[in-house]
C-alpha cells in the first residue's frame, strides 16, 4: 500500500513540473520575477517539508504524519490551480512544497520499522525507487493531459491523488511505533542528530551525487536546447531514462540486496556516484540526441544505485527512536539538488559552456565518491544507534 502511495504521488505529481507554465499561463500571466519566486518558495516549502514530515512522523506517528501531509497537500494543491492573488500563491506553493515529497521520510521510517533485515530492507528500498521512476514515467503523460484539461486541470489531478493517498492511509496502513513519549531522552536524540557527523557526511555524499540526477531533468533540456534539439527530442531521452530503470531494476536490486546483507553499501555508493558523474558528463558533451540519449543510459544505473545504498546506509546509522528525522534530513539533499543544479549549470554554461557543465558534473559525481572514504571510516567506528558528535558538548543526554 505504501509502495503503490508513493508511486501514485509521483504519477501524478504534476505541481512542480508544470508550476512554471501555470504561473505564466493567459489566465495569470505573471512576470518572470513573480514566477521564480513562486517557485523558489515551492522549492523552500520541499526542503523544510521534509524536516517537518519526518520530525511529526517520530513524535505524532507515521500514519497521522502521512494522512496529515496528503490532506495539505490536496488542499493547498486545488488552491493553486484557481487562485489569482499574488500572496495567495505564494503561501499555497509553500505548503504545496511541504507536502510534494512528504511520503518519502515517512516511508522510509516506516520501512525501517516493518523490516529488520538488512538485505530485505535494500530490496524494498530498491523496488520503492522502482515505484518512483514508473510513476515518474506515467507523469510524463502530463504533457499530454495539459492540452486536454489545461494546467488547472493538471493541479486538480494532483489535488485528487493526495486525497486519494490520505484516505487509503487512513483506513488501510496502520505501520510503525507509536509516537515516543516525551523526556530527556528523546530530546537528547534531536540535538544529537543535528551533530552526527555520519549523517552529514552521508547528507553531503548524496547531494553531490543528486545534483547528477537532478541534471536529467533540469541540465539536460538546458544542453539539448542550445544544441538545435526539440522538446520531443528530450522526451525521447526521458523514455530512455525510464526504460533503463524498469530493465535494471529488478537485477540491481538483488545484487544491492546481497550486498547489504555482508555490509553497508557505501562502496556500491562510491561506484552509482562516479557512474552517474560520468554519464551525465557525456551527456553534457553530446551534440545529437543519440550521444545524449547514450549519456542518460550510461547514468542510470549509477541513479539506482545511489539511491538503494543511500537508503541502506541511512537505515544503518539512524537510531530507532528518531526515523523519521533522520529519513527527512536526508530528503533536503534532493530538494537542495533541485535548487542548486540548475544555478550551478547555468553558471557553468554561460562561463564555459557544454565542457564546463561536462566538468562540473564529473566534479560533483567524484566528491559524491570521495565522500564515501570518510564516511566508511565513521560507520566502522560508530556503534549502530550511537551518532558520533561532531564537537564535545557538555550537555550530552544518554
Amino acid at each position: 500500500m505504501l509502495l503503490g502511495g508513493v508511486l501514485l504521488a509521483r504519477a501524478a505529481g504534476y505541481a512542480y513540473p508544470f508550476l512554471a507554465y501555470h504561473l505564466g499561463s493567459s489566465r495569470l500571466h505573471l512576470p518572470a520575477g513573480v514566477i521564480g519566486a513562486v517557485l523558489a518558495t515551492f522549492g523552500g516549502g520541499w526542503l523544510l517539508g521534509q524536516v517537518l514530515c519526518g520530525w511529526a512522523a517520530d513524535r505524532l506517528g507515521r500514519r497521522v504524519t502521512l494522512v496529515g501531509a496528503m490532506t495539505a497537500g490536496a488542499i493547498s494543491t486545488a488552491v493553486l490551480a484557481v487562485v489569482e492573488s499574488i500572496p495567495a500563491l505564494f503561501a499555497a506553493a509553500a505548503v504545496a512544497g511541504a507536502c510534494y515529497d512528504a511520503p518519502r521520510p515517512v516511508v522510509s521510517a516506516c520501512i525501517a520499522d516493518l523490516i529488520h533485515d538488512e538485505a530485505e530492507r535494500a530490496a524494498v528500498s530498491g523496488w520503492r525507487h522502482f515505484a518512483v521512476n514508473v510513476g515518474a514515467a506515467l507523469g510524463a503523460a502530463g504533457g499530454l493531459l495539459a492540452g486536454v484539461v489545461g494546467t488547472q486541470g493538471l493541479f486538480e489531478i494532483n489535488a485528487a491523488a493526495c486525497a486519494v493517498i490520505a484516505i487509503l492511509t487512513s483506513r488501510y496502513v496502520d505501520v510503525g511505533p507509536p509516537p515516543p513519549p516525551e523526556g530527556a531522552v528523546q530530546r537528547g536524540h534531536y540535538r544529537r542528530a543535528l551533530k552526527d557527523a555520519r549523517l552529514w557526511l552521508l547528507c553531503l555524499a548524496s547531494l553531490m551525487a543528486l545534483i547528477c540526477v537532478v541534471g536529467l531533468y533540469s541540465a539536460l533540456p538546458m544542453l539539448m536546447s542550445a544544441r538545435g534539439l526539440s522538446a520531443t527530442d528530450y522526451g525521447w531521452t526521458q523514455a530512455v531514462n525510464a526504460l533503463v530503470v524498469l530493465l535494471i531494476t529488478p537485477a540491481a536490486t538483488r545484487w544491492l540486496s546481497h550486498r547489504a546483507a555482508a555490509g553497508p553499501l557505501w562502496g556500491a555508493f562510491a561506484a552509482g556516484s562516479l557512474i552517474l558523474g560520468t554519464g551525465m558528463a557525456a551527456a553534457a558533451l553530446a551534440e545529437d540526441m543519440l550521444g545524449f540519449a547514450a549519456g542518460v543510459a550510461m547514468a542510470v544505473p549509477g541513479e539506482v544505485v545511489v539511491m538503494v545504498a543511500a537508503s541502506d546506509l541511512l537505515n544503518r546509522i539512524t537510531p530507532t527512536s528518531v526515523r523519521g528525522l533522520y529519513a527527512g534530513i536526508w530528503g533536503t539533499t534532493l530538494a537542495g539538488a533541485v535548487v542548486l543544479t540548475p544555478l550551478m549549470t547555468g553558471w557553468s554554461f554561460t562561463h564555459g559552456g557544454p565542457t564546463l557543465v561536462a566538468m562540473m558534473t564529473l566534479c560533483s559525481g567524484l566528491t559524491g565518491a570521495a565522500l564515501c572514504l570518510p564516511l566508511r571510516t565513521f560507520i566502522r567506528r560508530v556503534p549502530y544507534t550511537a551518532p558520533i558528535i561532531i564537537s564535545p558538548s557538555t550537555d550530552e543526554l544518554a
